[in-house]
């Protein structure tokens, strides 16, 4: 696990308090139709006052993080993650409750977000630096560095409607890596890159989270989990069920053996920090 020894930067936080995300279903007639929009997003379903049926994606969610912390969230498909990565960056508002950001949000969960299929990788490289709040001019001075980091090569000169899942990733790994964010966003997709690249994109991560602000990721990947993150959630129908460290919660939510894994991982990651030092 990444160490971050700057502690100090107060205004950098996250905050909810008994936050909630219902969606409403206004034309839930069949239970059909309610099973596959649960299926959908997560949750469970009920119906508010006005006796609309809603799907209840996150409740009485209370999280309190600041900087230098490094969370990973883990639980089964449609359990509420990316609806709670959601939350905190701000694209999904509490339905009841509040939830109060303090930093540069920089998400990384949707590679479609802020990219042009019909421009180039280089091109897709700077709109998507602007999408995160940096300006023209200071991508293009970061853009020789993000491009090294890619390995992509000539194929940055082509559309992006030709580029695979992985090449996509690689290029939105290497633009949030080189701006700083103060709350880093991250979701369990960036793994659909080749082994070599993704231990090379570790280490650039690892890097970031040193050095700045709140991780909050969600991720299957229970290797990764333990070398970037240093305490989980369990988030189990929309609700977090169990908040300590990945050792322990890994071991509550898939048994001894996945948390066996987790210590030999972390205590590589420990041997090699001291190696390094």
């Amino acid at each position: 696990m990444a160490k971050n020894n700057n502690l100090g930067d107060n205004r950098v936080r996250v905050d909810t308090w008994d936050a909630c995300v219902d969606f409403p279903i206004f034309d839930a007639k069949t239970r059909s139709l309610k099973k596959s929009v649960l299926g959908a997003a997560g949750g469970v379903i009920g119906s508010n006052a006005s006796n609309v049926v809603v799907v209840e994606a996150l409740k009485d969610i209370n999280l309190h993080l600041k900087h230098g912390d490094r969370i990973g969230l883990v639980g089964h498909n449609g359990a509420g993650k990316s609806t709670l990565l959601r939350l905190l960056s701000g694209i999904y508002e509490p339905t009841r409750g509040a939830c109060r950001v303090q930093g540069r949000v920089a998400p990384v969960f949707d590679l479609g977000v802020g990219m042009d299929p019909e421009i180039s990788g280089y091109e897709n490289i700077i709109i998507r630096g602007m999408f995160l709040g940096m300006t023209r001019k200071e991508m293009l001075k970061k853009i020789d560095d993000i491009a090294e980091f890619t390995e992509l090569g000539d194929y940055l000169q082509m559309p992006l409607r030709t580029y695979s899942t992985g090449m996509r990733v690689r290029i939105a790994l290497g633009v949030v890596t080189s701006i700083d964010p103060e709350v880093l966003i991250l979701d369990e997709g960036i793994g659909a890159v080749d082994a070599d690249f993704m231990k090379k994109a570790r280490g650039r991560l690892q890097a970031l989270v040193e050095r700045s602000g709140i991780l909050v990721f969600a991720s299957h990947s229970n290797e990764f989990l333990a070398q970037l993150c240093d305490r989980a959630l369990w988030i189990d129908h929309g609700q977090i069920r169990m908040d300590g460290g990945i050792e322990e919660v890994v071991e509550a939510y898939e048994g001894p053996g996945a948390a066996a894994h987790v210590r030999k991982v972390i205590a590589q990651v420990k041997a090699d920090s001291e190696g390094t030092a």
